[in-house]
């Protein structure tokens, strides 16, 4: 089932000026140094410019004692009590002021200087049609009574030093841009903007790959959070109920509707959730249509003559009884190239000519990039509007044109051209680095290399990719682990030294009617799929222990292989399970597992 996630950012430009006030580098505030002076020290036994230090010997003439000034402060209130600073000789060390100013300045500067601008009320202002409105406020503002949709001269009058700054709407619009960015690379192939105020992402087929809807909500929130901005999100089964659930959705700020509940989770709604046009939400005030499930049960006919038509579609996009496909933002660093024709073609001699002009234009591209095209994907689009897709893969990151054209001409039969074809594209979604090729070693003759990769690619091209793999070892003694499919182009380590057959069965076959002596001899004759087999000569037995590291049951499984050759000369790999000794080895049955010849 289709789940798609509404990221709603409502205090987006108020929020992204904030944003960069916070990354531009503050300039530090020159401070001047003003050490603490009372006005009214009080009773003191150090008069002030006597030109005598504290506890002179003749200056305790007359003085209170030690003891006697310590019960006097005892006895005072615990908020009217001196501080040590001010007890003289037993005062803390004061911090060098010089040593000490530097990091006054610089730091907490800064930071007053960051949090001033952002507990600042703010409000921007815009041109809407002829005259120009508040397009947003901030909280601080709001509480003062300014609020969008307010003329700018009235917003101005009520509150002279507001901080009121021009809207940049394009700078918002490529502030969204790089969110459905980021979300085509890092969370889902489909993302789009919505206007003005968020993001779409189909998280249909991949919310397993971030381990559910609930943590990838979560997870989104906490990087708006990061990244400095407020943000809801609504989730549901269509665009537009995610939309409606994340602006118009109270409480927390994650709203999820049940797959197949987008109907219930819109019913107490209001109507404005529906993305309607301003003559539509009047119409339905007037008419007393406030919530969306006042309108489930209105007829249509009559709700379309009412709230027109546009209503009806969005209340049935929302419900998914109507599609609304998400467009997808396109990685505009995807390399591409393009080519319009003058009149369509359909032979296959123009579009074989048009594929080789691409390349070459793509090879450039990705020459200037430093990279090589591992997949091609060409799209030509018809007079009837239709599109025809080919694609190719490549084993190596390359851009040799001649190559590559040898690759595509293996789809021109799965192109049909119909009526003719005016426009194609070519892409490469998966590229790779390619750097220069030290060709010396070689041009000298000191070495012969063979790069199988352009073998590879048209036999890929023909058959398959799936279909052409080689096989390498791996660390196991079990037979049916110890080789798998790599790539082509490697070449595989060193195998193993003891023998083993040409053709392996993926899954060992029964043997029947199996005569042998227990424990080590191999079998005497055996019945293979409904043949018997009389043995002449036989090798071993190998004993192969199982892996007790993956499961249990290997714990102590055993199987003795035995290689046996029969009348016609037929060479057969043959293994006992269990040792003939104890039983949870094995249940003594016979298995065939390979052939060698």
């Amino acid at each position: 089932m289709r789940r798609v996630v509404s990221l709603f950012l409502p205090d987006l430009a108020i929020e992204r000026l904030r944003r960069l006030e916070r990354s531009t580098p503050q300039l530090p505030r020159a401070t001047v140094l003003q050490l603490p002076v009372g006005d009214d020290p009080g009773a003191c036994s150090v008069p002030r410019g006597g030109g005598w230090r504290p506890g002179a010997r003749w200056a305790r003439d007359g003085a209170p004692t030690r003891e006697e000034l310590a019960a006097q402060i005892a006895e005072l209130p615990a908020h009217a009590q001196p501080q040590m600073r001010e007890l003289g000789r037993r005062s803390e060390a004061a911090p060098h002021p010089y040593k000490a100013a530097s990091a006054a300045m610089a730091k907490p500067s800064s930071l007053a200087s960051v949090q001033d601008a952002a507990a600042a009320p703010l409000a921007l202002v815009g041109k809407v049609g002829r005259r120009e409105e508040v397009v947003a406020a901030c909280t601080g503002a709001q509480a003062l009574g300014i609020h969008p949709g307010m003329a700018a001269t009235h917003a101005r009058a009520m509150v002279s030093d507001l901080d009121f700054r021009p809207a940049e709407p394009e700078a918002d619009a490529a502030m969204l841009d790089r969110l459905a960015l980021q979300a085509i690379r890092r969370w889902s192939p489909v993302a789009a903007v919505t206007p003005h105020d968020g993001i779409w992402i189909d998280l249909t087929g991949c919310a397993h790959l971030h381990g559910g809807e609930a943590r990838f909500c979560r997870r989104l929130l906490a990087f708006c959070r990061r990244i400095g901005f407020t943000a809801r999100i609504g989730v549901a089964d269509t665009p537009g109920a995610a939309h409606a659930l994340a602006r118009f959705g109270r409480g927390d700020p994650i709203q999820v509707a049940a797959p197949g509940g987008a109907v219930d989770a819109l019913g107490p709604l209001p109507i404005a959730a529906l993305r309607l046009v301003p003559t539509a939400l009047t119409a339905a005030r007037k008419f007393g249509f406030e919530r969306i499930s006042d309108l489930l049960p209105v007829a249509r006919g009559p709700l379309a003559r009412r709230l027109g038509l546009p209503a009806i579609t969005r209340l049935d996009q929302a419900s998914g009884a109507v599609a609304e496909p998400i467009t997808p933002r396109e990685d505009v660093e995807v390399p591409q190239v393009e080519r319009r024709l003058l009149e369509p073609i359909g032979t296959a001699e123009a579009i074989e000519q048009v594929m080789g002009d691409l390349l070459a234009d793509l090879a450039v591209v990705l020459q200037a990039k430093g990279l090589g095209a591992r997949s091609l994907r060409l799209t030509g689009l018809r007079v009837d509007g239709s599109e025809q897709v080919v694609a190719i893969g490549t084993s190596r990151p390359t851009r040799d044109v001649p190559h590559l054209l040898r690759l595509l001409k293996l789809r021109i039969e799965r192109i049909d051209p119909g009526m003719g074809v005016e426009q194609f594209w070519l892409t490469a979604p998966h590229t790779e680095p390619l750097d220069a090729v030290d060709l010396g070693a070689i041009l000298a003759g000191d070495t012969v290399v063979r790069d199988p990769s352009r073998l590879v690619d048209v036999i890929a091209g023909r058959i398959g990719a799936d279909s052409v793999f080689r096989i390498a070892p791996v660390e196991s003694h079990v037979p049916e682990r110890a080789v798998t499919r790599s790539d082509p182009n490697q070449i595989p380590g060193e195998w193993p030294k003891w023998p083993r057959p040409i053709r392996l069965f993926v899954r060992p076959e029964p043997l029947s009617r199996v005569m042998a002596l227990m424990p080590d001899q191999p079998p005497k004759r055996f019945e293979w799929r409904g043949k018997p087999y009389k043995v002449v000569a036989g090798d071993g037995p190998e004993r192969v222990h199982g892996e007790w590291w993956r499961r249990e049951g290997e714990v102590w499984a055993v199987r003795d292989y035995y290689r046996v050759e029969d009348e016609q000369g037929g060479r057969h790999w043959v293994f006992r399970r269990g040792d003939g000794f104890e039983d949870q080895t094995g249940d003594l049955s016979w298995w065939l597992h390979g052939v060698f010849g």
